[in-house]
């Protein structure tokens, strides 16, 4: 750890953090709704949603107890509603056997990955890790000098956290990499420039494909119309979508093979009782 450098960047973020709604919360629940709405989403498209979402199921309670077809609603226009689907699952999971407090223990939750599970963990119970996502990576990676990953990025992220102001520096590299170490460095605005060993390395993180045209437009139009109509047959969606047969053929496959929806008597409909797997 380099105390100096540690100083210089929490000073920093003392001054310029941003205003989330979700940033003092320690709460585990409304940690990970954040957490899972900002995956692969710009933040500022996120907050009016996580408003929203916590306006309509304030506790986790409430989102277990909730159809899936109101939390598809609540998430509709957010994207990737496999999230929403996850999310309800680990709602479900924790409300009968409540909250791991561990980030090895919350990665068995539904859709909790090891960032993911780190996040929770630092910000709602206080444990002293590093919550490595891709902004993370970009800093860590050129304060270091070389591009790191996989075991080599964690124990970096492990070296240099400041353990007495964990949540802080989490959040801290979070907004650095958001705000001035992006893409393209704004290194003389930087807090902590002169530990920067590397400003020039950056590994671009993998190209999301066209949205238009792709099986996820298509899948997101399939689950908003079910969610506004409660069924329908494919031959109403085709018409209700305005996609090709085929894709919404596929998307459907896809949707029920993932227990999104259910098919009976020629209509499709959103599951009614989505728990998770292992019955909880």
């Amino acid at each position: 750890m380099n105390p100096a450098r540690n100083r210089a960047l929490l000073t920093w973020y003392d001054e310029h953090q941003r205003d989330l709604p979700w940033r003092s919360a320690t709460d585990p629940y409304a940690v990970l709704v954040s957490e899972l709405m900002a995956q692969q989403t710009q933040i500022s498209r996120v907050v009016p949603f996580y408003e929203r979402f916590m306006a309509r199921f304030p506790t986790v309670e409430s989102l277990a107890s909730a159809p899936l077809a109101d939390v598809l609603g609540a998430w509709s226009g957010l994207g990737y509603n496999r999230r929403a689907r996850y999310l309800r699952e680990a709602a479900v999971q924790v409300a009968h056997h409540g909250w791991p407090d561990t980030a090895q223990g919350l990665r068995a939750l539904p859709g909790v990955g090891p960032y993911t599970a780190a996040a929770v963990a630092c910000f709602a119970f206080g444990q002293p890790v590093a919550a490595v996502d891709t902004n993370l990576r970009r800093v860590l990676s050129r304060w270091h000098g070389r591009e790191l990953a996989g075991a080599a990025l964690e124990e970096a992220a492990a070296g240099d956290l400041d353990v007495d102001r964990a949540a802080d520096w989490n959040q801290a590299l979070m907004d650095l990499g958001g705000q001035l170490c992006t893409r393209t460095p704004q290194c003389e605005e930087c807090p902590v420039a002169q530990w920067c060993a590397d400003p020039a390395i950056y590994a671009p993180p993998p190209r999301q494909p066209t949205f238009t045209g792709s099986s996820r437009q298509a899948r997101g139009a399939i689950l908003k119309s079910l969610v506004a109509t409660g069924s329908a047959s494919e031959a109403e969606l085709v018409a209700q979508t305005k996609i090709h047969r085929i894709r919404v053929q596929r998307a459907l496959k896809d949707l029920h093979t993932e227990r999104m929806v259910h098919h009976e008597n020629g209509t499709w409909s959103l599951t009614t009782d989505h728990r998770n797997p292992q019955g909880t």
